[in-house]
């Protein structure tokens, strides 16, 4: 009896199996094929990228906002400024020295936030370049880069009219 048991235990068993391959098999079943597992090299690299795509565009978004540090820097020059300043210096050097170079000082600190978010998201877009052949990045991340790459051009180019008083320069003494 014992032995009648098992047979029929492997005989359920076989058709479970059999009618298992014939449901998965089924041509009823709707939709392309299931997408490739998800590593953790490919997760952690993506949200590497897509981390580098947003600190770029907030860097470019900051050099065109101005920054807490920019601010303090451009306030610590205006002091030196006028300190160093003599009470018998023309206005022209009173100018310059008490909101000229605070304002180069602003247009500098705005040059360097613009040109560390041209250089992040220039890397994240030169990045598949140099990583698993065939693996694609994904679109959002080219485009917060890309995004991130035009505030910082324009971010830069603001600076340096700025820096050279081309845009918004000291007005004259005369």
């Amino acid at each position: 009896m014992a032995t009648n048991a098992v047979d029929e235990t492997e005989a359920t068993e076989a058709t479970t199996d059999d009618e298992a391959v014939d449901i998965t098999e089924s041509d009823e079943v709707i939709g392309s094929e299931a997408p490739a597992p998800v590593t953790k090299e490919d997760g952690s690299q993506g949200v590497g990228q897509g981390a580098g795509a947003v600190v770029s565009a907030a860097l470019g978004v900051v050099s065109l906002t101005g920054s807490w540090v920019g601010t303090v820097a451009s306030a610590r020059r205006n002091l030196i400024g006028q300190l160093e300043t003599a009470q018998n210096a023309s206005v022209a050097k009173q100018i310059q020295a008490v909101y000229g170079d605070a304002w180069q000082t602003t247009a500098l600190w705005g040059g360097l936030f613009a040109l560390t978010a041209l250089v992040v998201g220039v890397v994240v877009l030169a990045r598949p370049a140099f990583g698993t052949p065939g693996r694609v990045q994904a679109p959002w991340i080219k485009s917060v880069a890309w995004a991130g790459v035009a505030l910082g051009v324009i971010g830069l180019l603001l600076a340096v009219l700025k820096y050279t008083d081309v845009l918004l320069g000291l007005p004259s003494a005369s």
